[in-house]
């Protein structure tokens, strides 16, 4: 009997984030992917959600390595935290892997890895894992797609990926490899990115969005440019370059990881600029307004980001005004239309021209749509297939378009975070709830699971909080003083004071009332009557519902 393989993911299926799978055989676990998911406005206060790595706890000694398809976050923003669970190495493209370093060297993590550089169609032994890697497109660099070779016979992993005939450095995904691996020795298992797998037809090429941008740069000779986007599409601001020297226009950058990233990319020869077309932020000013591109991000609407300052007057370096155009060359996110919403007001409201997509193309995604997830279906043509990258809905309509291209319904699983799929001779099982797939939250330099805490944080951050506090005399069983209540963010200032002081005055007649009626009472009891009692005041009297917190002082 051959030996067993599984695979456990610990995020990624369910939402467009935290995506990492663990390939197990003969104890061993090889990685693939460690993103992050960036909060929504639920979950105040996080700063990133990790994949559920509980299940590595145990297994850390078994984990050989770690494949980064690509440099985006929701693949490789939660390797600092795996790594304090295990020292591993990372292979990835070099680009990926600049990206990466800098991640890991901000945390002090570097020491704890190797960062092992993989070229297009090199094959690596990792363990005893055997990994070939194909160059595929998406909207970062020298993403790849993973052909792994187990005891249970070919994995292939897509990586995000899309079809383009004409990508902006000629770096095509190599279909033709995939169609013979097809044929010899066979693809047993395809894991495949199900972000667009409900949009029909094909997704633009990334050049004609370049021609988008050049109708937009001709239409505006006269104004000054700033375009935003990611700061990991170097294909886009390569584009965005390429037609500001064009015009005679000299380039600056906005925002660190803008500047970081082109400098990154240059050194890799990843994209191509000279010196003599850059020119620092800072002596933006000193040149005419159509002899400028600002290239920036912020693109999200994100609250510190320069273009959002820049937008409330407020920026550094960046005054916005009716000489301004401001080119959106990205998608608004899910859950962040309010904020780019609010963005775009502000920019409008200072006199900037706003172009988006919806206007001309300015952006395309980076995902396949059902088109070209059908002919990586039928280059593959796998025995078993099982849709990753995309929230539920993605991942049943990406299960639906497989089994229309041919894939046998039984052969078509359907697995959400936590679950394991193991391979064996017989064919492959789908063990629910392996591992529970929770959310991890990190939170400045603390990682925990509770959740209760953004419920408590939600109440605070709408609603405020009444703090009651009392002191009790132990021996006496009496009051001490008088009740003291403060609150913040309940009522405004110039009217809490009268609330307070009466609920302090109901408290007072009421724990006295109690304390005279009862013999025997506990600190549990006290803080129930207490918040009772504030809480019914509060209510009553402006029927909001603040925290209430009692803090009840039993003195000797």
């Amino acid at each position: 009997m051959t030996d067993l393989v599984s695979i456990t993911f610990l995020g990624g299926l369910g939402d467009i984030g935290r995506n990492c799978a663990a390939i197990e055989s003969q104890n061993q676990i090889l990685l693939l992917d460690c993103g992050q998911l960036f909060p929504d406005e639920m979950m105040p206060g996080a700063q990133s959600v990790l994949p559920d790595f509980s299940y590595l706890e145990d297994r850390s000694e078994k984990i050989v390595g770690c494949i980064a398809t690509h440099g985006h976050e929701d693949h490789i923003g939660a390797l600092r935290y795996a790594l304090d669970i295990s020292e591993f190495p990372i292979y990835g493209s070099e680009f990926t892997l600049g990206m990466i370093r800098h991640r890991l060297s901000e945390a002090n993590m570097l020491h704890k890895t190797d960062l092992i550089a993989v070229a297009d169609g090199e094959t690596v032994s990792i363990g005893d894992f055997h990994c070939e890697f194909l160059p595929v497109t998406h909207s970062t660099p020298k993403g790849l797609i993973s052909a792994i070779r187990t005891p249970q016979g070919l994995i292939l992993h897509s990586s995000d990926f899309k079809l383009d005939n004409n990508p902006v450095d000629g770096r095509i995904t190599d279909l033709d490899r995939i169609a013979t691996l097809s044929k010899d020795p066979g693809i047993r298992l395809l894991l495949c990115d199900s972000t667009n797998a409900e949009l029909s037809g094909s997704s633009i090429s990334e050049s004609e969005v370049g021609d988008g941008l050049e109708e937009i740069f001709m239409k505006f000779q006269h104004e000054r440019i700033i375009a935003t986007c990611f700061s990991s599409h170097i294909h886009r601001i390569q584009q965005i370059i390429d037609i500001s020297k064009e015009q005679g226009r000299k380039v600056a950058t906005l925002g660190f990881s803008m500047e970081r990233n082109i400098s990154l990319a240059r050194s890799l020869g990843v994209i191509s600029v000279s010196e003599d077309d850059l020119v620092d932020i800072s002596e933006i000013e000193t040149y005419p307004k159509n002899q400028i591109c600002v290239i920036s991000t912020g693109s999200q609407g994100e609250p510190r980001s320069s273009l959002n300052l820049s937008a409330q007057n407020s920026g550094k370096w960046l005054r916005i005004d009716e000489n301004d155009v401001i080119i959106f060359s990205s998608r608004t996110i899910p859950g962040n239309e309010k904020r780019v919403a609010r963005l775009v007001n502000n920019l409008v409201s200072l006199g900037a021209s706003v172009v988006n997509d919806e206007n001309l193309n300015t952006h395309t995604s980076g995902h396949g749509q059902r088109e070209e997830l059908s002919e990586l279906h039928q280059a593959a043509n796998p025995e078993w297939f099982i849709p990753v990258h995309g929230e539920l809905r993605h991942l049943v309509a990406h299960r639906e378009l497989a089994i229309e291209v041919g894939t046998n319904p039984k052969n078509a699983l359907l697995a959400t975070d936590g679950d394991q799929v193991v391979m064996e001779d017989s064919g492959l099982t789908l063990n629910r709830k392996k591992c529970q797939g929770h959310y991890i939250f990190s939170q400045g330099s603390i990682v925990e699971t509770g959740h209760d805490l953004f419920k408590d944080r939600n109440i605070l951050g709408k609603e405020g909080c009444v703090i009651a506090r009392v002191s009790i005399s132990g021996k006496d069983k009496t009051l001490i003083g008088a009740p003291s209540v403060i609150s913040k963010g309940w009522l405004s200032a110039d009217i809490s004071g009268r609330h307070e002081q009466e609920i302090e005055e109901q408290l007072s007649s009421e724990l006295k009332s109690f304390l005279e009626s009862r013999k025997e009472w506990t600190q549990e009891v006290l803080e129930q009557k207490v918040r009772r009692v504030t809480g019914t005041m509060v209510n009553d009297s402006t029927k909001r519902r603040p925290m209430i917190i009692p803090l009840v002082d039993i003195l000797p």
